[in-house]
């Protein structure tokens, strides 16, 4: 038999009238209560940083993608940053959004899901900027061999400064100038970054000097420690710091990407230092042994060519050798240029007499009024034979008288310039020369004596004064047998 229900409700028409707000929220409570603590794993979908400093990114596997947020307190804090096709572990609790009715997942800490996805994180980074050519080894500056002022950028209160400092005040002192950084954290990567971009920013000879050489410097430990120095903006800023850059983060065995990207990795911080400057005793000591080789070499061929000097003088002919034929010669030349010059002398005053007897004012007049007078008396004779000009040049002829005084004047310009050569022997004169006091030493056999040392050599000298000679003998002289005058040889005539 079938049992009919009178009651006009519907079944659960009983229940309590929820508001939205009122289920949103109770929905919230039960999420938070029920997942208060969760570790989720997936892959990272989009990320998005909002400009309040929030992120918010998507966790995915093959099936399901829940929505996930961190707060700017809770980004900063991260060791590791998620991006895009990351595998990650995310640690947060899972919540409600009222405003778009949907649940997600309230990250508080990110951390790769085992080594090996955050390794093929960091490979893939690696290849992508060594494609842009930020590894290439032509890129790569020289280290200064001794810089004068070092930029350290690390921890100003970790043990890696205090390492670099000692060491450099063993090798070689040098001014350092340190720019303090996180080394590690969400804060690392940027304050790196500023630190190379200042420290390039430097002027040369401003108030901060500019340093030589750059030292990024961290101490050992996990990659994710480490992770802030495998960050694509330091590498990109290692790679285009203009100061050459010496990479030492980690030990090592602990590798980064800055280190394919600055211009010298090394294995620790000390052996930064260590590559950074010379060892400053062992400089010193080159310095030396170059500098002793360099005084022995020159010296050796100083001597080498002192001694070949000495072997090549060995064929020359003594100086004296060589200078006393032409001596000789010239003391002849000079014993007859005296005598010859006043012959000479004698002779064109000899030859200025007779020609000027023959040149008296009164015969030359007589001469020409002689023939004046002919050339006169034949003028009217051969008036009919020549032409109106030529008479005109004979009548012009027969009219001229060579005036005497003309004549004399000539004969005054001759007679001065025949004093001013007399005078000008008597000033220059041998003879003329000695009336002034000077005297000639001559040889018994004439030869005029022109040094100390060879009239020390004669027995007797004779001193030839402007009115006479004195026979003399050198104090100190050895004697000489007189010889026998050796013979001139046939005269050579005057030099004029």
């Amino acid at each position: 038999m079938d049992l009919i229900d009178d009651d006009p409700r519907a079944p659960g028409d009983n229940a309590h009238d929820f508001t939205v707000s009122d289920l949103a929220g109770a929905v919230k409570r039960t999420l938070e209560g029920e997942f208060g603590r969760i570790r989720v794993r997936g892959e990272v979908g989009r990320v998005v940083i909002a400009r309040t400093g929030h992120m918010y990114f998507d966790l995915k596997d093959q099936n399901a993608v829940i929505a996930a947020v961190s707060w700017k307190g809770q980004v900063a804090r991260m060791t590791i940053r998620p991006e895009e096709g990351m595998e990650v572990i995310a640690t947060g609790r899972l919540t409600t959004y009222a405003p778009q009715s949907k649940y997600q997942l309230q990250v508080e800490n990110v951390e790769p899901a085992g080594a090996g996805a955050l390794m093929a994180m960091l490979e893939a980074r690696k290849k992508a900027l060594a494609a842009e050519g930020l590894f290439d080894a032509a890129r790569k500056r020289p280290i200064p061999y001794l810089p004068q002022v070092i930029g350290v950028i690390t921890s100003p209160s970790g043990a890696v400064i205090r390492d670099i400092l000692h060491r450099l005040a063993d090798r070689f002192p040098r001014r350092v100038i340190v720019w303090p950084v996180a080394v590690q954290g969400e804060r690392c990567p940027a304050e790196v970054v500023r630190a190379i971009q200042g420290f390039n920013a430097l002027e040369p000879g401003g108030p901060v000097p500019r340093p030589d050489v750059l030292i990024v410097a961290r101490g050992g430990g996990s990659i994710e420690d480490l992770w802030g120095f495998n960050d694509e903006a330091v590498v990109r800023a290692a790679a285009a710091s203009q100061i050459p850059l010496i990479s030492a983060v980690g030990h090592e065995t602990d590798t980064t990407l800055i280190d394919y990207a600055s211009d010298l990795r090394a294995p620790t911080p000390t052996a930064a230092a260590e590559l950074a400057v010379p060892v400053r005793a062992d400089l010193m000591a080159d310095v030396a042994t170059l500098g002793a080789r360099l005084h022995r070499a020159g010296s050796g061929g100083v001597q080498a060519r002192d001694q070949r000097l000495r072997d090549l003088a060995r064929a020359l002919p003594r100086p004296e050798a060589l200078l006393a034929t032409p001596a000789q010669r010239f003391d002849r030349a000079a014993d007859r240029f005296a005598g010859s010059l006043r012959a000479l002398a004698q002779r064109k005053a000899l030859d200025l007499g007779r020609a000027a007897s023959g040149l008296r004012p009164g015969l030359l007049r007589d001469r020409l009024e002689r023939r004046a007078d002919q050339l006169a008396r034949l003028a009217p004779r051969l008036a009919p034979a020549l032409t109106t000009g030529t008479r005109r040049k004979a009548e012009r002829l027969a009219a001229t008288r060579l005036p005497h005084q003309l004549m004399r004047q000539r004969l005054d310009r001759l007679a001065d310039r025949l004093a001013s050569l007399d005078r000008m022997r008597q000033t220059l004169g041998w003879r003329e020369t000695l009336a002034r006091g000077f005297a000639v030493i001559r040889t018994p056999e004439g030869q005029a004596l022109t040094s100390a040392a060879a009239a020390r050599r004669e027995a007797h000298v004779t001193i030839e004064m402007h009115d006479g000679t004195l026979d003399a003998a050198p104090l100190g002289a050895a004697p000489k047998p007189r010889r026998k005058p050796a013979d001139p040889g046939p005269d050579q005539g005057s030099l004029f």
